[in-house]
């Protein structure tokens, strides 16, 4: 059996070991970095992961005591580890940290989910901010009505012009806007 005896030393492309999965969330899923790091000898860099928010994978060394994990970007293994093993927990890491990712929209615009992004129009970035607000959750239609500019006249129909508009859009993201009738609608994952 093949073990990881030295993190530093193993293929880099362990980093890269998805899920079985197919599709486009499997491929979403594999594409998110992350960092190997022998714990507690590369304290540091599991310092940095936790500040730039990087998926980290710690690998123990033998008699250390398992450290308390508080965020969700974090699992550990104890060394020395099979490969496979390895691949197996990187690919769990990377799918709870995609089941749980927020899109994250900047001042000028630039809508971003995974490893995507798209640039949004100055309407499409005030509806997506509201929608954001309530990420998974229902957006009511007066709320968004409220962010439509006062040109667009006839607002219920101007809304759900933007709204079939802004689905093409993020939907390059994995992200899908649901309607619920005549209650509003709800910013979310597409499903796997």
């Amino acid at each position: 059996m093949n073990h990881l005896a030295d993190v530093p030393d193993a293929p880099l492309a362990s980093t890269q070991a998805g899920d079985s999965g197919s599709g486009r969330m499997s491929s979403l899923v594999n594409h998110l970095p992350v960092e190997v790091v022998r714990w507690p000898v590369d304290a540091a860099a599991r310092e940095a992961c936790q500040r730039s928010g990087t998926l980290c994978l710690l690998v123990l060394e033998k008699n250390v005591p398992a450290p308390v994990l508080t965020d969700m970007r974090e699992d550990w293994v104890r060394a020395p580890v099979p490969q496979q093993d390895l691949a197996v927990r990187i690919a769990m890491l990377r799918a709870r940290a995609a089941r749980y990712a927020v899109p994250e929209l900047d001042m000028s615009g630039i809508l971003r989910f995974r490893s995507r992004s798209v640039v949004l129009s100055p309407t499409e970035r005030a509806l997506v901010a509201e929608l954001l607000r309530r990420f998974r959750a229902l957006t009511s239609r007066e709320d968004l009505l409220l962010r439509l500019p006062t040109k667009d006249g006839d607002t219920s129909n101007a809304l759900h012009l933007h709204i079939m508009r802004l689905r093409r859009r993020i939907a390059p993201l994995g992200l899908v806007i649901k309607t619920l009738w005549n209650q509003g609608h709800q910013l979310g994952p597409a499903s796997p």
